[in-house]
């Protein structure tokens, strides 16, 4: 049996459960959505929002991408944090990265011929993640060699840099300034997620006091 297949079984098995143990838990998810949460995630297959934080249908707001990068001229994202602003009124922006990303992997290597191809979707992707390697470069490498453990502890710094570059980001957005000054008790956090133990650890948290992009402008 194929994966799409055996999603259908697996769908049809879980709907039958939660009716019995909830009856109406269909019924009160098609009244609407009141996440108090938005989060912007790395579409990593291992890394499901739900899953790791044991949230509920409704709980979380998700938009996941290659390296939960937060570009301002990304409409994709923009659209979405204003709508989860906006409309969907969250408290909370969480921004999560997640150690081993392969898209940061990918920002630490030599770039090739593709990489200036205004063609090539993931190139592009990630040269803001390049940009910020040049800028760190000398704290991502630390003392470590270029060896296979070395990389995979440059990847990790990179991992925490960019985390916190995202939120920044974040609250340098249109969105969250407006928030902001309408008196919108709106907080940012930076997570990242810990592949190879499960546990979520905390980067950074911003607030309307706390961020000096709060009042600029």
């Amino acid at each position: 049996m194929d994966s799409p297949s055996r999603f259908i079984l697996e769908n049809r098995a879980w709907a039958e459960e939660m009716d019995q143990l909830q009856p109406r838990f269909f019924e009160q998810l098609a009244g609407g959505q009141q996440p108090d949460v938005f989060w912007i995630g790395c579409a990593d297959s291992r890394v499901p929002a739900e899953r790791i934080t044991n949230a509920a249908p409704g709980e979380l707001f998700v938009h996941r991408s290659i390296a939960n990068l937060v570009l301002h001229d990304d409409n994709s994202v923009m659209s979405a944090l204003q709508y989860a602003v906006e409309q969907l009124k969250v408290h909370h922006l969480i921004v999560c990265g997640h150690d081993g990303c392969g898209g940061v992997r990918a920002a630490l290597m030599p770039e090739d011929g593709a990489a200036n191809d205004e063609g090539d979707a993931l190139a592009q992707r990630i040269r803001p993640l390049r940009a910020l390697y040049r800028q760190h470069q000398y704290e991502v490498h630390g003392s470590d060699a270029r060896d296979e453990e070395g990389l995979a502890r440059w990847v990790d710094r990179l991992v925490t840099l960019n985390v916190a570059s995202q939120v920044r980001s974040l609250a340098d957005t249109a969105t969250v300034r407006a928030a902001w000054r309408r008196g919108h008790g709106l907080r940012l956090h930076g997570w990242v997620y810990g592949l190879r133990n499960g546990r979520l650890r905390e980067v950074l948290t911003l607030d309307a006091r706390t961020s000096n992009l709060a009042n600029a402008a």
